[in-house]
């Protein structure tokens, strides 16, 4: 025990000098995450043989709503030259009047910035530029370099921010359901030192170039650590503390309890991990990425709460549970509340199950409505008045035409090079096609788009898709459409692929751990039947809030692929905390008696999770990224949802209406070990003879 304590405090203090270096290892650049074969990724590499690597360019925009003066455009002028010497810079285009002399612009290229660089030399541009501006004069820095920038910044802090947040709503629910001031600590303590865990593996593997670590990513897997470490902690403690009203001996209590508890938490765990593992079947980096950084947590999780934690738990003995500390005597105790669900569940389980249906499955109707083909990157921001970024590029957008700035590049072979223009130029939304380079490079040339929307918008997507289309048809063009636009209509298809193929990858890996575990098929089919249900439910709550209370412009389509994995892969966690336990009172007093005892016995103890775990992911609200924002609010109400309807009412009411048959071929559903028809006992006390 105290081998297993020094082995976890060790590293602790290991961890220190990772904690605040996973910032230095992300990588926050759409570019990189799309798959070798998309085609805005074969046009990067064609481009490459013509400039070299792609510079990155930060769009800088002044404006003067009643027109520039000379002075205006001396200043401007004087800010483009510092510009071409300022730090980190590779070149600075010339200044660019916007045509209705409302407006100027030059573009500064940073040549391939490394991972951290541009979090510091974009605000150094920004705070330059910002010194001797004439009164009235506004400048925004935008543009790819300024986007990325502003997400770096708002990922920053986001270690202490979301721990603390997390934290504090934790403790608070610890304390509700424990009213135990040192309980509350030793779980905290449990999810910290997994957390410290996880940290230093993340960072080894991400540095090393194994997995890509992004931003949103890192805010999920500090989140999904503490939920996750708090509910087995949970679990765990439940049973310690019933076992301890059975036996004097804290050890034979704490035997006892793990040896119930294993095997539900592992099963659990094994569950969420090979789900999260099947977002390698992703084309997206990003996406694959989150899938071995989520299963590192939940490693660390499982195995803090497995060892960390009953050592702390024996150490402390009955005063863990101080000032309720669990007498010997008192089992069999349970919560009224609870006792009196089961027993309501019990009475009319038929009329319960197709009630709490017929609700999810009216919610469910509205997920046509959730909107999920794409955002504009400005609309990455929940504040977009605060971002510098996005006020530039709507600066842009009101004085040149949208794509300044971010041309839509074509590498077209050069016998068709005429053809191409002519065919491009009567795309709708594109303004002018020129020559993007002189030279010609293994029969191949480089054209430059300019788009009439923003580069980021869905309107340039739209614009973009077209002219894949329209070029597609030009002789002998073998044209490649890349660039900022294409990269974000890549980005979005490859994850409406990945829907197609994750979602069912997934399904069947929750199914065969379910089999596993409970030694039958019907049960399984059942429970992820609920899981699915209570996702589409959860999915219609998000587009009635998104679209009608919110007013949200849509979410990106990895939002409800995310939802998907989270929601079933934990949703089914209940679940299987639930019928575990059923299964083991079941092989006791009977499918129908242990149904009722296993949702009586377990119901506090797994609302009590269900909650913690949707505070704590609904702590990912606090940063200021649209999709982490929706991510929050789908996975805690769909973590409350599959909690206090689908495990409270819906499965249980199920299980009894169908009768032992849920275990078939399971022996449990052959044979009645105590009679079936027998009374419902109270839950911890033994069966009559």
């Amino acid at each position: 025990m105290a081998g297993l304590l020094l082995a976890w405090l060790a590293i602790g203090g290991i961890s220190g000098p990772f904690q605040g270096r996973l910032a230095e290892v992300q990588t926050n650049d759409s570019s990189t995450f799309l798959p070798a074969d998309a085609e805005s990724t074969r046009a990067a590499q064609e481009q490459q043989e013509f400039t070299g690597a792609q510079p990155l360019p930060a769009v800088v925009v002044y404006e003067r709503t009643d027109g520039l003066t000379a002075q205006d455009l001396d200043a401007i002028r004087g800010h483009a030259a510092a510009a071409a010497t300022a730090p980190g810079v590779q070149d600075v285009s010339p200044v660019i009047p916007a045509p209705d002399r409302a407006a100027a612009q030059f573009v500064v290229a940073y040549p391939g910035a490394e991972r951290g660089e541009l979090d510091e030399l974009v605000p150094e541009l920004r705070d330059s530029l910002a010194t001797g501006l004439p009164a009235g004069l506004s400048v925004h820095v935008t543009g790819p370099a300024g986007l990325a920038a502003d997400l770096s910044a708002a990922f920053a802090g986001i270690d202490g921010l979301l721990l603390l947040v997390a934290a504090g709503v934790v403790a608070l629910i610890l304390l509700i359901v424990y009213r135990s001031p040192l309980l509350p600590v030793l779980v905290l303590l449990s999810a910290g030192l997994a957390l410290c865990l996880a940290v230093v593996v993340v960072y080894l593997m991400a540095d090393a170039g194994w997995i890509t670590l992004s931003g949103q990513t890192q805010g999920i897997l500090f989140i999904l650590i503490v939920g996750a470490a708090t509910d087995y902690a949970l679990l765990l403690i439940a049973r310690y503390r019933e076992e301890l009203r059975r036996t004097e001996s804290t050890w034979t209590a704490m035997r006892l309890a793990y040896r119930a508890t294993v095997e539900p938490v592992l099963a659990s765990a094994g569950t969420v991990i090979l789900g999260l593992l099947c977002l390698l079947l992703s084309g997206l980096n990003s996406n694959r990425g989150l899938g071995p950084v989520a299963a590192i947590g939940i490693v660390a999780a499982v195995l803090a709460a497995l060892t960390f934690l009953p050592a702390a738990l024996l150490l402390f003995g009955r005063a863990a549970f101080w000032p309720f500390r669990p007498k010997v005597g008192t089992a069999g105790s349970t919560s009224g509340l609870w006792s009196r669900i089961a027993a309501a569940v019990g009475r009319r389980p038929r009329r319960l199950w197709i009630a709490s249906a017929i609700v999810l499955g009216a919610l469910a109707a509205f997920v046509p409505q959730f909107q999920a083909s794409g955002v504009a990157q400005s609309d990455f921001f929940v504040d977009k008045a605060a971002v510098d970024s996005v006020q530039g590029q709507e600066a842009l957008s009101r004085h040149f035409p949208g794509g300044t700035g971010s041309p839509a590049v074509i590498i077209v072979a050069a016998p068709a090079e005429e053809r191409t223009v002519a065919a491009a130029r009567t795309v709708p939304g594109i303004v002018s096609v020129d020559r993007g380079s002189p030279q010609v490079v293994d029969g191949r040339v480089q054209l430059s788009a300019i788009l009439a929307e923003p580069a980021d918008s869905e309107a340039a997507v739209a614009t973009v898709t077209e002219l894949r289309r329209t070029l597609a048809t030009v002789p002998g063009a073998d044209a490649l459409v890349g660039g900022v636009t294409a990269t974000q209509l890549d980005s979005q298809d490859t994850a409406a692929r990945d829907l197609r193929v994750v979602v069912p990858a997934v399904l069947v890996v929750v199914f065969l751990v379910l089999a596993l575990l409970l030694r039958a098929l019907v049960a399984p089919l059942l429970l992820i039947a609920s899981v699915v249900l209570s996702f589409a439910a959860t999915l219609g709550i998000g587009a009635l809030v998104f679209n009608h209370v919110l007013d949200l412009p849509g979410a990106d389509p990895s939002v409800p692929l995310f939802a998907f994995v989270f929601l079933v892969a934990l949703g089914v966690d209940y679940n299987i905390f639930l019928m575990s336990r059923v299964r083991e009172e079941a092989e006791q007093v009977g499918t129908r008696d242990g149904v009722v005892r296993g949702l009586e016995v377990t119901g506090g103890v797994i609302t009590s999770a269900g909650v913690v775990l949707a505070a704590t992911f609904a702590a990912l609200a606090v940063l200021p990224i649209l999709f982490l924002v929706q991510i929050a609010f789908l996975v805690a109400v769909g973590v409350l949802v599959d909690t206090l309807v689908v495990r409270s009412v819906l499965v249980p009411a199920l299980a009894l209406d169908i009768g032992r048959p849920i275990w078939w071929p399971g022996a449990l559903a052959r044979r009645d070990p105590k009679g079936e028809d027998r009374p419902v006992v109270a839950a911890g006390t033994a069966p009559p003879a």
